[in-house]
């Protein structure tokens, strides 16, 4: 995840306001991997798999139950980022009825994927909340200027209803924001509809910013606040929470692509003074902050890597195309490699988010 740290989190800082955030990323975090698990754990049991425990967080135990009608062990364990559903047969051969290698890969699939789905669909209902709570929602009709000006020089005009970016359809004054920012970093073609008509501006040269060695482009002029009724609430929702995957696949695109690098990573330091900064503007960003970091928890777990469920999708879909399942040991060795990368690109974002926290 791209973040930048919130310059009111800082060691010097307010110390009651950093535990305060502090608690809310850890409290954050609890509730969307529950979310998360919860997908795998609903599944699991509406397809009879025998499920051993669910956990919530890593390491010692701190609270565990052992339910006498299941038999599954429920527990919150003393690391707070992570979780886990153990499932029998998941990583071994087993004689189990319930076991999850007896399932049908398709069931498989449904279950592996339940966790991401979960945390998009929750993300998805959280927008929904949000938009439908906004005092004001707004459009793409180009209301004024920053300067006052009837017209910039490329072209725009009061009015003027902009429904493309290049070659990216807007929606809602959140999207057209947003591609401004990312598609409009040079000169791009702007199409709007002026008294009833297309008309395409081309060599459009919005103005622009640099931060942290980034270019973007910067939106001069305001936009008409639209009517709030159903139909708009719920087609605001739709296209801000489309925004939003669009967000976090360019963020992995510019990343795989050289426009950001590894550098650019922040990890649960780095996303804990993102809430911070969140929580510090208000209910409303940090309802944003909290749909972003679930839609891109969704996203990411989904990715065809080895130990995500992505990496174990990906086995599956191989298992259902050629009708027999890969060899159990090859795929845990890849998934073990998986764990003790992502295990060293933790340690490694977690070096950096404390080395920016400190000014080092």
């Amino acid at each position: 995840m791209l973040c930048k740290a919130p310059p009111n989190f800082t060691p010097n800082g307010d110390k009651f306001m950093n535990v305060v955030f502090i608690l809310l990323a850890i409290l954050m975090f609890g509730f969307l991997i529950f979310i998360h698990e919860f997908g795998h754990f609903s599944a699991a049991r509406a397809f009879g798999v025998t499920v051993r425990e669910f956990a919530i967080g890593m390491g010692p135990k701190l609270v565990s139950r052992v339910s006498k009608k299941t038999g599954i062990r429920y527990s919150v364990r003393a690391l707070p980022f992570g979780g886990y559903v153990s499932m029998a047969g998941e990583d071994e051969e087993s004689d189990d009825p319930g076991a999850l290698c007896a399932k049908p890969v398709w069931q498989r699939m449904i279950i592996t994927a339940a966790g991401a789905a979960m945390n998009l669909c929750i993300g998805f209902l959280v927008m929904g909340l949000l938009v439908s709570l906004s005092p004001s929602l707004g459009g793409t009709v180009v209301a004024d200027f920053f300067d006052g000006a009837t017209s910039p020089g490329y072209g725009l005009q009061v009015e003027d209803r902009i429904v493309m970016i290049g070659d990216t359809r807007v929606h809602t004054a959140t999207d057209l924001v947003y591609t401004i920012m990312h598609d409009a970093r040079g000169p791009v073609d702007v199409t709007v509809v002026r008294g009833g008509e297309k008309v395409v501006l081309t060599g459009v040269q919005f103005p622009s910013y640099t931060e942290a060695g980034h270019v973007y482009g910067n939106r001069d002029f305001y936009v008409y606040a639209v009517e709030k009724t159903p139909y708009v609430v719920l087609h605001q929702a739709f296209w801000q929470s489309v925004n939003t995957v669009q967000m976090i696949w360019d963020s992995l695109y510019d990343l795989v692509f050289g426009e950001y690098t590894v550098e650019d990573l922040s990890g649960p330091i780095g996303v804990t003074q993102a809430i911070g900064q969140a929580a510090g503007q208000g209910a409303q960003n940090f309802g944003f902050m909290f749909v972003f970091i679930s839609v891109n928890l969704g996203i990411f777990n989904l990715l065809p890597l080895p130990a995500l469920d992505g990496g174990r999708l990906f086995f599956q879909l191989v298992e259902l195309i050629l009708r027999r399942p890969i060899s159990r040991s090859v795929e845990g060795y890849i998934h073990f490699a998986g764990i003790l990368l992502l295990m060293l690109l933790m340690v490694f974002v977690t070096f950096q988010d404390l080395t920016r926290l400190f000014g080092a």
